[in-house]
């Protein structure tokens, strides 16, 4: 209740650590995964004014049928059921009204106190928590629109087109605007009812498995991945309970990774499952992550300490509440930055390592991923990999060829150019150079020529029988003075 009343960040929060039974305990993990679809819905006359106002239309004109019901409420949005007049069952979601200005007020204040924490702590800095709160403004701001969500329900749907792993719904264009989304209505059963699925019979392990395997393809195959997986959001379709098919709703936060990232991490959890643990330090010095004078045997036991404990064991013999301490040590001892665009995928694996926990607590997540990563990184870096990069850009080359003497042409004149102005800048370097000696030889002569009239004077004053050594004193005066105008040689 009171992570509902401080807003929807907030709440996103609750529903991550509702998944974490190992961090939290039981009975305050099964009240926080109330928020995964149990928040309290806004009123049906709110919702009905939403969609006829986004659609242009009265609901008779667009639906046989609307359930004024929340199917279900979340932080963002709640769903209802409706039936289109073509008869098609679909569920439409809508926007909490005002969404945006609570978003908006509550990350305004999180920036706030990201600039304060990274002005006085180290701990911020070394963190990027400015960047890490950047980021999830990106993230939020992109969920309250909801045709950015239904763009990536299509395309996630499109990646896993026929597949027996994940079924993703059908999205209506035709009736989806900014606050409004209009999707196939699927059927299955909530991945958090455990006794549900286990009553129909469902191959726990073979669930946990494809669960993972989706993950990884998502992330490694795809570079996009759905990034805001809690237990409201995943069903299971048991038609055939031996190979159960994931069902995936609310693409609103989806990640992605450009190739560097990947296979930065793809070879960091190659070096885990072999136990290369000097690799893995080696991996975090080339990436950039830790400074490049760190002790590589040094980072290397750190890390071997955290580690080495978990290896091998299954989810329910692992404390990851103390092994995420011992990594935060870790990171914080070698100043490991935090990369930003890394958290969302941190997230899901948290939530991808929650669910397998209450599926099939004797998953060995690591053993899982291992030969898909290994698949992976062959098709990858192997010779087939290279030929096929080839065979792609083949045909751009082709059309380039033609081009290139005229490139090279332009490109040599253009060098050309620049070392003609690099020269002309060179020499106008060097006049000011020979200038700047002018001035101070002349600056010098001006000074002693000024000296020794003043020295002249006071001859004149001191000695007025005798004017000779005033005489000299003004001559080698005068001498000074006009050399201090004439300008000296310089080479």
């Amino acid at each position: 209740m009171a992570l509902i009343e401080l807003g929807p960040i907030y709440i996103k929060l609750g529903q991550m650590l509702s998944t974490r039974r190992d961090l939290v305990p039981p009975d305050i993990a099964d009240e926080l995964a109330r928020l995964q679809d149990q928040v309290d819905p806004f009123s049906s006359e709110a919702a009905k004014n939403v969609v006829e106002q986004q659609l242009g239309a009265r609901l008779e004109a667009v639906f046989s049928d609307f359930n004024t019901t929340p199917l279900a409420s979340a932080s963002i949005a709640q769903v209802h059921e409706a039936t289109l007049k073509t008869g098609e069952q679909v569920v439409v979601k809508v926007l909490r009204p005002k969404i945006r200005q609570k978003i908006r007020r509550d990350l305004s204040m999180m920036h706030e106190l990201a600039n304060w924490a990274e002005k006085y702590s180290s701990e911020a800095r070394r963190l990027r928590i400015k960047e890490v709160v950047k980021e999830y403004d990106a993230t939020l701001e992109r969920e309250v629109d909801l045709r950015i969500e239904a763009a990536n329900t299509s395309h996630l749907r499109h990646n896993f087109k026929e597949s027996e792993l994940l079924y993703v719904p059908k999205v209506y264009w035709d009736f989806t605007r900014s606050k409004v989304m209009v999707v196939e209505k699927i059927a299955g059963t909530p991945i958090g009812d455990v006794r549900r699925l286990k009553d129909e019979g469902v191959n726990m392990k073979e669930l946990a498995d494809r669960g993972v395997e989706i993950f990884f393809t998502q992330v490694f195959r795809d570079s996009f991945f759905h990034a805001d997986m809690h237990p409201g959001n995943i069903f299971v379709d048991t038609t055939n309970p031996e190979k159960p098919q994931y069902i995936a709703i609310d693409c609103g936060i989806m990640g992605t990774l450009d190739e560097d990232d990947k296979r930065y991490l793809a070879h960091n959890f190659l070096a885990f499952f072999d136990r290369d643990y000097k690799r893995i330090a080696e991996l975090h010095v080339e990436s950039g992550w830790i400074d490049e004078d760190v002790s590589i045997p040094e980072f290397e036991s750190a890390i071997r300490a955290a580690c080495e404990p978990i290896f091998g064991k299954s989810l329910a013999e692992i404390s990851f509440g103390h092994f995420l301490i011992q990594l935060f040590q870790t990171a914080r001892r070698f100043n490991m930055q935090v990369q930003p665009q890394l958290v969302l995928l941190q997230k899901t694996l948290l939530y991808v390592e929650g669910l397998g926990r209450q599926l099939y607590p004797e998953l060995d997540l690591w053993e899982t991923a291992q030969p898909y990563l290994k698949k992976w990184l062959r098709e990858q870096i192997g010779p087939k990999a290279i030929f096929e990069e080839v065979k792609t850009q083949f045909p751009d080359w082709l059309h380039k060829a033609p081009k290139i003497p005229g490139l090279l042409f332009d490109n040599v004149h253009r060098l050309g150019q620049e070392l003609e102005k690099f020269d002309s800048l060179k020499q106008e370097l060097t006049q000011l150079e020979q200038y700047k000696i002018r001035q101070n030889a002349a600056q010098k002569h001006a000074i002693l020529g000024i000296g020794f009239a003043l020295l002249s004077g006071l001859l004149y004053l001191g000695i007025p029988y005798d004017w000779w050594p005033a005489l000299g004193a003004a001559a080698i005066s005068g001498l000074f003075l006009v050399r201090s105008l004439w300008p000296i040689k310089t080479n």
